[in-house]
């Protein structure tokens, strides 16, 4: 009975991976047809084909929660719709600018944003079943650190972007004239890395348990 309860639960995890990819694959063909310029959408789609490629190769070894994967996927297709558009010129954020009156166009910061959120629980699981810390101050204090480096490394890639290529980095860089856009970035990546560990911890330590009782079941009914 365990074992039939546990292949349910398998095949139900490998649907959802199914239906991710197939959504992400979707978007990316999308993102790829008249793009706002290549130049742009090779440094906005680039991390995203990286991170695709690393779960890929690493798929049969590590498997990653539900829900983390549920949110890698939601983090691409922002990238690729960043790159088909332009995060300064996404046409529903610049609807949000005129309609509300904003001072910009706001897809940028959900980028940062989600740039924390997303990490924080990869970084949370990764550490939580590859090293001894258990939840606590030390794994959101970890977790969180860990966030702002990723955050501030992408931040000296896109200075090196535009540094080398000069304004062919504009798009890329998304700045809208503001003098501390580097600054907001980090805060909203920070942000994003706090809200995540808020509202998922506990259902990412009961998916976390799950998994763990499915892989125990699996392997005493070998």
């Amino acid at each position: 009975m365990n074992r039939l309860r546990t292949g349910k639960k398998q095949r139900r995890e490998q649907k959802l991976h199914i239906v991710l990819l197939a959504v992400i694959a979707a978007v990316l063909v999308w993102s790829a047809i008249h793009p706002h310029d290549w130049f742009t959408w090779i440094l906005e789609v680039f991390p995203a084909l990286i991170g695709g490629a690393i779960l890929l190769l690493t798929y049969r070894r590590f498997q990653l929660t539900g829900l983390v994967y549920s949110l890698i996927a939601l983090h691409m297709i922002i990238l690729m719709i960043g790159g088909h558009y332009t995060y300064a010129e996404m046409p529903l954020f610049n609807w949000l600018r005129d309609s509300l009156h904003l001072e910009r166009n706001y897809y940028d910061r959900l980028g940062h944003f989600i740039q924390g959120f997303v990490p924080a629980m990869i970084v949370r699981e990764m550490l939580l079943r590859t090293s001894p810390l258990r939840s606590g101050k030390w794994l959101v204090t970890i977790v969180i650190s860990i966030c702002m480096a990723i955050s501030a490394a992408y931040e000296l890639i896109e200075f090196a972007v535009a540094g080398i290529t000069g304004t062919a980095a504009e798009a890329f860089l998304g700045t809208q004239g503001d003098v501390w856009d580097t600054q907001w970035d980090m805060t909203f990546a920070l942000l994003g890395a706090v809200a995540a560990l808020l509202l998922f911890s506990r259902y990412h330590n009961a998916e976390l348990r799950r998994m763990e009782r499915s892989r125990t079941t699996f392997n005493e009914d070998r």
